[in-house]
């Protein structure tokens, strides 16, 4: 195993481990649950909005490590972002996550997320990582 999947592997467990943003948030503007039938991973996503911006972003989360891992990564990377940004982050996120043969990194802006790169290899984990991020911005 390469030294960087290593890493790669104790951000994910570590994120699952000690999720960052897991509560109920109260006084919440927006909350939406999502799950995957396929795993059965269940996520709900709660949010305030402040100045057209996300203020804050909590979750609670059943299911795999990537699941909770990455909606804890999404949590700390779209606080402060619009509702624009977020869906753009998303997108770019989802293209990097889709394209198995491509060597594109996801940049600087994504922060811990380039761990999530491994699921490129497992197509049917692509759902898991991006399951927080779809309840958050209304995409299945």
């Amino acid at each position: 195993m390469s030294d960087l999947t290593q890493l790669y592997q104790e951000i994910i467990l570590g994120h699952n481990k000690n999720p960052r943003n897991f509560s109920r948030l109260e006084n919440h503007t927006g909350k939406a649950d999502i799950n995957n039938p396929l795993c059965g991973d269940e996520v709900t996503v709660y949010w305030k909005i402040e100045d057209q911006a996300y203020s804050e972003i909590t979750f609670q989360a059943q299911g795999c490590a990537i699941s909770r891992a990455s909606a804890s990564m999404m949590t700390e990377l779209l606080k402060g972002k619009s509702l624009e940004e977020s869906k753009r982050l998303f997108s770019s996120l989802l293209n990097f996550l889709s394209d198995a043969d491509s060597s594109e990194s996801l940049g600087d802006e994504f922060g811990e997320l380039a761990a999530l790169s491994g699921v490129r290899n497992y197509p049917s984990r692509i759902k898991c990582a991006t399951l927080a991020w779809q309840a958050l911005l209304g995409k299945e």
